[in-house]
């Protein structure tokens, strides 16, 4: 999937990972894809709640090797 800005959040604990997507999806423009990359497994949970809260769009979320990768669309 194609993204326009990549944010490293593995080796973060809860909930850096979240704060940081934040930060970064403020700098974004309505449309523009994140792609973030985590090694925290309560991190599946805390995006699909996020992207509840803030209506941006969790595009796709995967795991491999422990790192899981999630697709946001800004809103």
């Amino acid at each position: 999937m194609e993204f326009t800005k990549d944010l490293d959040a593995r080796g973060l604990n809860c909930p850096l990972p979240i704060l940081k997507t934040k930060k970064a999806l403020a700098e974004m423009t309505t449309g523009q894809v994140l792609r973030v990359q985590a090694t925290d497994p309560g991190s599946v949970r805390d995006f699909q709640a996020f992207a509840k809260q803030t209506g941006n769009q969790l595009l796709e979320q995967s795991e491999e090797n422990e790192i899981f990768t999630f697709f946001m669309r800004r809103k």
